[in-house]
């Protein structure tokens, strides 16, 4: 069975860090099968947190930047649709890694909309994961990014929360507006992160009170000052050990999914 997962929730609440978590027992328990891992954040943060570097040429904003360019040069060919042209650069922003393919986002370079490159990316997405057993998807933490209907192909939605207030607030807003623009998923999962055991608790009731049997609760990482320093100096964090208690937690977790 395929699956699309996106990780969203706020700025700054792991979401990055809890998807390389779930990367790393994905390869652990099923390395042979095909994955591809889609940071659509124009942050870019995967690549960083997976000790690669990703020149913004190589990114589907780089590839839209010279599109445009030669959009407004009159350089493209008369006998080639558009929507053919920007489909085979997105192709062309898959990097092929060892064990698994990623492609990013990027950002935008000087005045205009992102819109149009969220656009792209949501019309070629389900093309995409198709090609895929597993498709990993780090949202933006912007609510825009659902408003535009990016996440309509995703089977798992993984909102992803600290032990905030702010956090708490995005959870519910995420849940509000797929609501609104009718995005279903299979299956809605709440993910604590960097949460102390006193708080799980309170975690849960925040999640009974969506009363929504289609939210579950997935579970709670600690927080945990060895992949703080995995982040801090840049290493890859699929390199963390087998006995890191906060990825020992996170296979527990993840198998609810897989």
């Amino acid at each position: 069975m395929k699956k699309v997962i996106s990780f969203s929730g706020k700025g700054g609440v792991g979401k990055t860090t809890s998807l390389v978590l779930f990367l790393k027992y994905i390869l652990e328990k099923n390395g042979h099968i095909n994955i591809l891992v889609i940071d659509s954040d124009p942050d870019a943060n995967i690549a960083d947190v997976i000790g690669q570097n990703i020149h913004f040429s190589d990114t589907i904003g780089g590839k839209m930047k010279v599109l445009k360019e030669k959009i407004q040069k009159r350089q493209l060919p008369l006998d080639v649709p558009k929507n053919q042209i920007i489909e085979g650069d997105v192709y062309k922003s898959i990097i092929e890694l060892d064990k698994f393919d990623i492609i990013e986002m990027g950002r935008t370079e000087g005045e205009g909309c992102y819109c149009y490159i969220n656009s792209v990316l949501k019309n070629v997405i389900d093309t995409l994961s198709k090609n895929y057993e597993i498709t990993l998807i780090d949202s933006p933490a912007g609510l825009e990014h659902f408003a535009r209907k990016t996440g309509r192909n995703v089977t798992d939605l993984i909102i992803v929360t600290d032990p905030s207030k702010m956090g708490l607030h995005t959870m519910r807003r995420i849940l509000e507006i797929t609501k609104e623009v009718n995005l279903r998923f299979e299956n809605i999962w709440v993910l604590g992160n960097r949460f102390p055991d006193n708080l799980t608790e309170n975690l849960e009731k925040e999640i009974e009170k969506l009363n929504d049997d289609h939210v579950k609760f997935l579970g709670v990482l600690p927080n945990d000052d060895e992949i703080s320093e995995f982040n801090m100096k840049g290493e890859n964090l699929l390199n963390i050990s087998q006995d890191n208690l906060t990825y020992q937690k996170a296979k527990e977790i993840f198998s609810k999914i897989l």
